[in-house]
């Protein structure tokens, strides 16, 4: 006898909900908990980046786009990835997505076949598995938690096989805040060219970088480009988490494949998101760097604060995460956040949402107001100390 999930898709029915977003929901209706758990800035989009929303509102400019995007924002977006040696052609190999998520649908369902493979390296933002999963590839999982949370070259060659179809990896890293370092990125390149693999890089937090880290791009080695896909966007970088504004730069021929998805399933992005995208991208970089210096700022107190309480974690350098070990605690990272939401009122990703790489560690992030973390951060000692002491007894 059929079952009324039957009749749903079997690949959709197999796909979990997002582990993130299910600490998410938890937040609702609690006024009194503070979180660190959703990747949103807590910045107001830059006031340039505003204006020129409202301006092009007031004159009506509320049609679609060409499906490409608006020309002038992928000539923005083109000027502005010279920056780190990557040239797309704005024309044709720079597609303007509906935030970077979109990006990467795209990509994988214009990349992947049944039965190719795709290495990602985990812990990993938790939408690459279920959406390549869904093309009906395989995932081989390369586990970065034993090599200080990045990829090394040699990881990647023990895992390629004549399946191999492309690797996906961010840089800085979602959720360790981890980079990888120009120079391992270069032997990942030579590995892509060597074997005629895609790498699929998520750029997103390429602004986001501390101290003397510059962020290097895979796209910018010899012979890297007809190899490179590359994802990035607005919302993490401009605070523009609700204007749902992305890119893809990948070759042309590529680029065409992946077009065709977003004509039928998107159109195009919002045209007022686009035309403020392309104002931030000429203005509103005073912003950007008020916003970086204060997450560094952040990230010092919070990297103080579980170093004190005797967690292991690494120092974060980019992005807006930290990746502390609960380790030894005689609890899941699921059981973890899920009782120090119910018992402290804060709430924190469990690192199993990011693959099982990511377990015995919770995602905490520290784009939250410095106010509101401190006492989050003695909310989180205090279930620390608890947590020990029944650890101990037990």
């Amino acid at each position: 006898m059929n079952t009324r999930e039957d009749k749903f898709s079997k690949a959709m029915v197999a796909t979990p909900p997002s582990g993130i977003r299910k600490f998410f929901e938890m937040l609702i209706g609690h006024d009194d908990v503070i979180s660190l758990s959703v990747g949103e800035p807590d910045f107001p989009t830059p006031w340039v980046v505003r204006e020129e929303a409202f301006y092009h509102l007031e004159k009506g400019h509320t049609s679609y786009t060409s499906n490409w995007g608006l020309l002038e924002l992928r000539e923005e977006i083109a000027r502005y990835m010279e920056k780190y040696g990557t040239f797309y052609n704005p024309k044709n190999e720079i597609l303007v997505t509906v935030g970077a998520s979109e990006g990467v649908d795209a990509v994988l369902r214009a990349v992947l076949n049944e039965g190719d493979e795709l290495i990602v390296c985990e812990p990993c933002y938790v939408n690459y598995v279920p959406l390549a999963l869904l093309t009906g590839a395989k995932i081989v999982k390369l586990d970065t938690s034993v090599n200080g949370f990045y990829p090394t070259a040699e990881q990647f060659e023990k895992l390629i096989t004549p399946k191999t179809k492309a690797v996906m990896f961010c840089s800085p890293s979602n959720p360790t805040g981890t980079m990888i370092p120009p120079s391992e990125l270069k032997k990942i390149a030579e590995l892509c060219v060597k074997n005629q693999i895609w790498a699929i890089a998520d750029e997103i937090y390429c602004e986001l970088v501390y101290e003397d880290n510059n962020h290097v791009s895979i796209g910018s080695f010899p012979n890297m480009k007809d190899y490179t896909i590359i994802l990035n966007g607005f919302s993490k970088s401009f605070a523009m988490t609700g204007w749902r504004i992305g890119w893809i730069a990948a070759p042309e021929d590529l680029m065409a494949q992946i077009v065709k998805l977003h004509q039928y399933n998107t159109i195009c992005a919002p045209i007022f998101s686009q035309y403020a995208a392309a104002e931030g991208l000429r203005h509103g970089w005073k912003d950007v760097e008020k916003m970086r210096v204060s997450y560094q700022q952040r990230r010092n107190l919070m990297y103080k604060a579980f170093s004190d309480m005797g967690l292991d974690v690494p120092e974060p350098t980019g992005a807006f995460y930290m990746f502390p070990s609960i380790k030894g605690f005689g609890m899941t990272s699921e059981e973890f956040a899920t009782r120090l939401f119910q018992k402290h009122n804060v709430a924190v990703v469990p690192g199993s949402a990011f693959g099982e790489a990511g377990e015995g560690h919770i995602r905490c992030c520290y784009a939250t107001g410095i106010d509101k973390m401190k006492i989050a951060l003695d909310r989180i000692f205090e279930f620390v100390e608890e947590a020990r002491k029944n650890a101990k007894t037990k």
